[in-house]
């Protein structure tokens, strides 16, 4: 527990002290959809089915210096539940920290710039128990979603406008590399969609 509450104070004294020295922080929400492949096999009664569709809610924080490096986290959910194979419903939670390149892009007076970003992150797939029936004498030990969890690789790249004063749009791409994606048909996916933000200092 003290090695716990050790890291934990370590790493909010490096964030607070990177939000102290940062020139820019970005904050913004978004909505997106995935693609990835679907599998031609017929061979299989029950094949993982593609991990595609659907609409995801996310949110994003980028801290950036002078130097236009930076870092980023995401989180982005899937709005409603879909049903795995027709019959179970299920939820994927994608998250991933980065480092980001920031460089200002030289078109509409200053307005734009674009986001590069690479790093690592983790998929969860919350699979809901909701065929479960449980007794008063089971009723503590009967879990109601049982989760999956994969490590991942993302890359990323946008454009942001400021359309006014400190608040942009960000049309975006985001690709994740989710390693042994067992449940779906592919690891490689790609989520694709737009964020609405503001920028605290200046642009």
């Amino acid at each position: 527990m003290r090695r716990f509450l050790s890291l934990t104070s370590v790493c909010t004294i490096v964030v607070l002290a990177g939000i102290a020295s940062a020139q820019q922080i970005n904050v913004a929400v978004g909505g997106s959809t995935l693609f990835s492949t679907k599998s031609n096999s017929a061979s299989l009664a029950y094949p993982p089915p593609p991990e595609r569709g659907g609409s995801y809610a996310s949110v994003n924080a980028q801290i950036i210096f002078s130097n236009r490096f930076g870092f980023s986290a995401e989180v982005a959910a899937r709005s409603k539940r879909d049903l795995y194979n027709s019959y179970q419903e299920y939820r994927p939670v994608l998250y991933d920290l980065n480092g980001v390149f920031a460089p200002r892009l030289p078109w509409r007076n200053g307005r734009m710039t674009a986001d590069f970003m690479g790093g690592v992150g983790g998929q969860t797939s919350i699979f809901y128990n909701q065929f479960a029936v449980c007794g008063s004498s089971n009723a503590g030990n009967c879990p109601i979603f049982v989760n999956s969890n994969h490590f991942l690789l993302h890359l990323s790249g946008d454009v942001r406008y400021y359309f006014f004063r400190h608040f942009f749009v960000r049309p975006e791409a985001h690709y994740y590399y989710i390693v042994n994606n067992s449940e779906f048909h592919t690891g490689n996916v790609l989520r694709l969609g737009a964020s609405v933000g503001y920028t605290f200092g200046p642009r």
